[in-house]
């Protein structure tokens, strides 16, 4: 058993001895009436039997003063003789008490006069049931202590399984989850647990699937570059030719470049939470992108809760996609307010371009991380659209495709004014073959 355990339930036990502690103050303070009313019979005595006086009379004396006790009574001598005695038998005075004393079983009181006789009373309206009482106390205590045994065995049992699973998870086993049946604070923290297992285990799961789709898609960049290097300058490769191969470096350079930056995002989004977000004016940022890219924004003020810096890698990897995608054509961006009488309530971009669009069999997967469709150009590493809509989800949110009427893409981006990731928030797809 746990140490845990044995703390809780010795805490029982310390509250079980402290009420025992408590109830014996009680009974010794229980005799204090007691003792005063010996005093107070013994005051009695020294008047009703006078020393000197016939032992016929004092015999008469100790009879009605026995029957208004309604137990006992007895008179003895300062030798121990017995004077007179009427009522319940009662045990004669110890030889060796020096003054008056109480007895408890059988229940007693010796009151020892001023000439040096005893008198001795008891009965049962004098005799509390001090017996009874420390025996039904200790009956409890015990029926307490027994109670609590499965009480704290009960709790630390299932400290002690959340314990195993935690230790399950930390050595491996990503799948390790606690029980949180229960509304307590284990429960509570059980749960707690649980959801930071499932984030930690989407995260592990996302970093493994792009590590495993990085290292299979830079082969080809770097397998060119190789390639390249190894011919530039080489024996009977002409200055034309050359001149391809360094501009094929320059574009595979470029590429590279671009996935390890898109790869830096993903890492970053992954660990990215919703506790600094901060209000973002969208139509100010559009603006911006969009006057980066050589184009213009439109649209009304709209604003929501989010990462600027998140969101503007949004819209940047929508504007290439539209720019590399619409093959000279015209792309336009938009922001709008998802109410119009309320712009911070959430928002909506919205990026069009006039190229092709995207096959009806392809637009399940434009969203897969490195995958390209056949109209894709060479650039690119396949990354942007999977990254905006992990975005947009991270935001409480979602990046949808739909054609354009008159023809090409529109990309839509509905965000919420108040981010709050949903709880089975997935991470990017399993990558595929094709992509726009």
């Amino acid at each position: 058993m746990s140490r845990f355990f044995w703390q809780v339930y010795l805490s029982l036990l310390g509250v079980i001895v402290v009420f025992f502690a408590v109830s014996s103050a009680l009974f010794v303070r229980a005799d204090a009436p007691h003792a005063r009313h010996l005093r107070t019979a013994t005051a009695v005595a020294e008047l009703a039997f006078p020393a000197g006086e016939p032992r016929a009379l004092a015999r008469e004396r100790i009879a009605a003063f026995a029957e208004a006790l309604g137990g006992g009574a007895a008179l003895y001598s300062a030798a121990g003789e017995r004077i007179a005695e009427a009522g319940d038998p009662l045990p004669r005075p110890r030889p060796d008490a020096r003054g008056s004393y109480v007895t408890r079983h059988p229940f007693t009181g010796a009151a020892r006069l001023s000439d040096g006789r005893w008198l001795v009373i008891g009965g049962p309206d004098i005799d509390p049931p001090h017996g009874r009482m420390l025996l039904g106390l200790i009956a409890l205590a015990g029926l307490i202590a027994a109670g609590a045994w499965p009480v704290a065995r009960g709790v630390t049992r299932r400290l002690e399984r959340l314990t195993a699973r935690v230790r399950a998870f930390g050595a491996g086993d990503l799948a390790a989850r606690a029980e949180a049946s229960g509304r307590d604070e284990i429960a509570a923290l059980a749960g707690a647990f649980n959801h930071s297992a499932e984030r930690i285990e989407r995260l592990v799961a996302s970093q493994r699937a792009l590590l495993a789709s990085a290292s299979h898609e830079l082969r080809s960049p770097l397998a060119r570059m190789r390639v390249a290097t190894e011919l530039i300058g080489a024996a009977g490769t002409t200055p034309v030719r050359n001149d391809e191969l360094r501009a094929q470096l320059a574009r595979d350079v470029a590429q590279l470049d671009a996935a390890v930056e898109e790869l830096l995002a993903v890492s970053r989004l992954d660990l990215l939470g919703n506790a600094d977000y901060a209000p973002v004016d969208l139509l100010a940022l559009a603006a911006e992108e969009a006057a980066r890219a050589g184009g213009e924004a439109s649209g009304a003020p709209a604003q929501c809760s989010g990462d600027a810096r998140s969101l503007r890698h949004l819209l940047r990897n929508l504007i290439a996609n539209a720019q590399r995608h619409a093959a000279g054509a015209a792309w336009s961006v938009r922001a709008e307010p998802l109410e119009a009488a309320h712009p911070e309530r959430g928002a909506r971009l919205v990026v069009e371009d006039a190229g092709p669009g995207v096959a009806e069999a392809d637009r399940a997967r434009i969203f897969e991380a490195f995958t390209r469709g056949a109209a894709a150009s060479a650039e690119g590493a396949g990354l942007g659209l999977a990254i905006a809509r992990q975005i947009a989800r991270h935001h409480g949110g979602e990046l949808g495709y739909e054609p354009r009427e008159g023809g090409g893409s529109r990309f839509v981006a509905t965000l919420p004014g108040r981010a709050e990731p949903p709880a089975n928030l997935r991470s990017m797809s399993t990558p595929g073959r094709n992509q726009r």
